[in-house]
């Protein structure tokens, strides 16, 4: 078990440079009092580690020194190999160098690492978009994968759901959600979410950005699905629900929706239950969202959704009660 924790702190100094014994306590979920026992048996050892004095100081390898990919685990390297899969890399133009970086990889690794390494892609495919869509291919990802990169300002031209409009944005990172990717950048101080589909045009500016210490995309990519979830579904509705319309419902609902589904009651003995949900900001959000699960639901509350609902359902049977009609107009020669 040790030697499992020196090499993941050998890895750890030589992949970020300096890093202090808190940081390496936590990244090897270990006491700090364990991590100053492990740096001295590495220096015992003759691993060049030094420890930097200071506010900004930490431990670090004298420059030049370089770990072996020998202490390799065989569920390590196939992790590696997962790493590569090749739809990101080609969408962001780094499928070349992807594949050049696993055939160094293959060839620094130990011969009997190499057969589960180079299976892992025979055995695993991505596919990003959900069913029944399509991956999105925007003209401008890689001109603004390679600002991510670089920490360079863009100026783009967006179009947005009400009009376009025109951004000298910092682009802080790149997220792929469901096969669109979406740009998170900063502009006036504050970082916002673009997607990238909708850059009408964009220009990399020969102007770098210090990029903000303290800004972590995953964290942030969480917070802002979370906010939109909640801003997309404000309202809440008491509906009744066939044993049909539950399985109906877990199907086709939203994931936030079906995370705070509340189920009230049993009512009779049809299995029929009494649940409350979380519903569109407008009426007619909710009521379109409710009427996928057709008869199998009954809102009860509020009443004005219940009314919509009813409106909805009236004028739908009352065209379904006429003969088709059939809107096509003669073209003109």
């Amino acid at each position: 078990m040790r030697a499992s924790r020196l090499f993941s702190i050998l890895t750890t100094l030589q992949a970020r440079g300096r890093v202090t014994a808190p940081e390496l306590a936590e990244t090897c979920e270990v006491s700090v009092r364990t991590i100053y026992r492990d740096i001295d048996a590495l220096a015992a050892a003759g691993v060049p580690v030094y420890a930097d004095r200071g506010a900004e100081g930490g431990y670090r390898l004298l420059d030049g020194y370089r770990v072996r990919l020998n202490g390799l685990s065989q569920g390590e390297a196939e992790a590696l190999f997962m790493a590569g899969l090749p739809g990101p890399a080609a969408a962001l133009g780094l499928d070349a160098a992807m594949g050049t970086a696993q055939t160094k990889l293959m060839a620094a690794l130990p011969e009997n690492l190499r057969p589960n390494a180079r299976g892992m892609q025979q055995r695993f495919h991505l596919d990003a978009p959900g069913w029944f869509g399509e991956s999105e291919e925007p003209k401008h990802l890689r001109a603004i994968a390679g600002a991510v990169l670089h920490d360079q300002l863009i100026e783009i031209r967006y179009r947005s759901w009400k009009a376009e409009k025109r951004r000298r944005v910092e682009p802080l990172g790149l997220v792929l959600k469901g096969g669109s990717w979406y740009l998170a950048g900063r502009v006036d101080g504050s970082v916002r979410s673009y997607r990238v589909a909708r850059v009408l045009d964009c220009a990399v500016l020969d102007e770098a950005f210090t990029r903000p210490d303290d800004f972590d995309l995953a964290a942030y990519w969480r917070a802002s699905i979370a906010r939109l979830e909640a801003e997309l579904h404000p309202n809440q509705a008491t509906v009744l629900l066939s044993p049909l319309g539950l399985k109906l419902f877990d199907a086709l609902a939203h994931p936030y929706v079906k995370a705070r589904l509340r189920v009230a009651e049993i009512t009779g003995t049809d299995g029929w239950q009494v649940v409350t949900m979380p519903v569109g900001k407008t009426l007619w959000h909710a009521a379109t969202e409710l009427l996928r699960l057709g008869a199998e639901a009954e809102v009860l509350e509020p009443r004005e959704l219940r009314d919509k609902m009813a409106e909805m359902t009236a004028a739908m049977a009352a065209r379904y009660a006429e003969a088709p009609r059939r809107r096509v107009t003669a073209r003109r020669a």
